[in-house]
């Protein structure tokens, strides 16, 4: 069996360096299968693994991926419970499809990955739609699993990279790239201390970050974002004048928090973006909370009555990790280190 203790792990850059996956867990120092593509592991193919384990597992199941770039669609059911999913880093273990709506799939089913079995955990991978811009809608990753987490994963795409579908989610150290709605859904996630990259985007001449589709004053879920940085990714020239929104309205009642991020000047001075005319603009909450960077600047953001600048730390509080997702419940048992409240 081979032992993740062993295995060199890389950083968000990609480079090589000694972490290894017991800082997390030692839970994860056994992985119950291991696939690899060159025949030395339990399986060649990730979707194998997962159809092998145990469903409605009560602890977690351990599927170990070695490094390489798998061209396959996966599909975590419902009934798979508590999976793990540990690659040697978010640039060396790739997930990649290329599933679009253009090409005559509905959005849901573009995703490279998806998940639906609860308590998922990935760690060190990365999750990939390389459809491209022309393509429309194209999901990396989609996760409707509650309990699901992902730390030092990279997610990227261009519309539509990452569908929050459902449920309870977090995201740590991840990297997430794309153009038009790149976090879209209806999920209850939080994101933190992640890199968001707005790519080049040649059809809409702008990108938008979030797509929340909260449509009712009732419903309970919204996207939070601390600690995070928003970025041009390297395609992305100044000189292209293609200007990066926070949000837009997918869902009349959509909910969208930036808090203690950085703002490079990629995001545009108004900030957000309207989905179709008057359309959410007074029933949305779009907030911001003491956020850095030329991007942050709060004079020439929009005058909707939906947003809102949070100065309450009580409010903000609402927010974070601990209310929001009720993650000290949870992310404990992942391994996966997290900051409660607003000091980090």
């Amino acid at each position: 069996m081979v032992q993740v203790r062993q295995q060199i792990v890389t950083n968000t850059n990609g480079d090589s360096k000694h972490w290894n996956i017991l800082n997390a867990s030692r839970r994860y120092s056994s992985p119950n299968v291991t696939v690899s593509q060159d025949g030395t592991g339990s399986f060649r193919t990730i979707m194998e693994a997962v159809l092998a384990a145990p469903n409605y597992c009560q602890e977690r199941y351990v599927i170990f991926v070695k490094r390489g770039v798998y061209r396959e669609y996966v599909n975590v059911d419902a009934q798979k419970w508590n999976l793990a999913m540990i690659g040697e880093g978010m640039h060396l273990t790739v997930v990649s499809g290329n599933r679009s709506f253009s090409d005559g799939w509905d959005t849901y089913h573009t995703a490279t990955f998806a998940v639906n079995g609860q308590g998922f955990v990935a760690m060190n991978m990365g999750f990939e739609n390389t459809a491209g811009p022309s393509k429309y809608q194209a999901v990396a990753l989609r996760s409707s699993a509650d309990r699901s987490a992902f730390y030092r994963c990279k997610i990227s795409g261009y519309q539509d990279s990452l569908y929050a579908h459902n449920n309870r989610q977090f995201y740590k150290k991840c990297e997430i790239t794309g153009t038009v709605d790149s976090v879209f859904g209806r999920g209850k996630a939080v994101f933190q201390n992640c890199l968001i990259f707005a790519r080049r985007n040649d059809v809409g001449k702008k990108n938008v970050i979030t797509a929340n589709g909260r449509n009712s004053s009732a419903d309970v879920s919204g996207f939070s974002f601390q600690f995070c940085h928003i970025l041009a990714h390297g395609d992305l020239a100044p000189s292209l004048n293609m200007p990066t929104y926070l949000g837009r309205p997918w869902g009349m009642f959509s909910r969208t928090i930036f808090m203690k991020s950085f703002m490079s000047n990629v995001v545009a001075p108004q900030g957000w973006l309207e989905w179709n005319g008057s359309y959410g603009l007074d029933t949305l909450f779009y907030a911001e909370y003491r956020n850095q960077g030329p991007g942050s600047v709060l004079g020439g953001r929009v005058k909707w009555p939906g947003f809102h600048v949070i100065t309450n730390s009580s409010m903000a509080n609402e927010f974070t990790v601990a209310q929001f997702i009720q993650g000290h419940l949870w992310l404990p048992s992942t391994g996966i280190p997290y900051i409660g409240g607003l000091v980090g």
